[in-house]
């Protein structure tokens, strides 16, 4: 049964860290390889580098949250969320297209 799994590639689950900057701070995030392949398939379904979509989000659950704990496990659960066969697509390319003519 974990075959499937436990016999996955392990560069799957290699750690990765890379620098991003948030709200004009350098920070450095660690995922696993698969959640920023993951990632940078949201950042592009939003019309954004990756660098302009991880800001967004960090600023938004910001103003939701008043704070956010977590980021890199905020990341992973977004990854979820988007791979989830029950998530609205539709709703996040009509977010992408709002915020595309917000910004002209």
């Amino acid at each position: 049964m974990c075959q499937i799994f436990a016999g996955q590639d392990p560069a799957n689950y290699a750690c990765e860290t890379r620098s991003v900057r948030l709200m004009g701070h350098a920070t450095s995030v660690r995922l696993e390889a698969k959640f920023w392949l993951v990632l940078e398939q949201l950042a592009e379904a939003q019309g954004m580098p990756m660098s302009k979509f991880l800001t967004r989000l960090y600023e938004e659950a910001l103003d939701i949250h008043g704070e956010v704990a977590n980021f890199a496990s905020l990341l992973r659960c977004c990854c979820l969320n988007y791979l989830d066969p029950e998530f609205d697509h539709d709703q996040l390319a009509e977010e992408a297209k709002q915020a595309l003519s917000s910004a002209a």
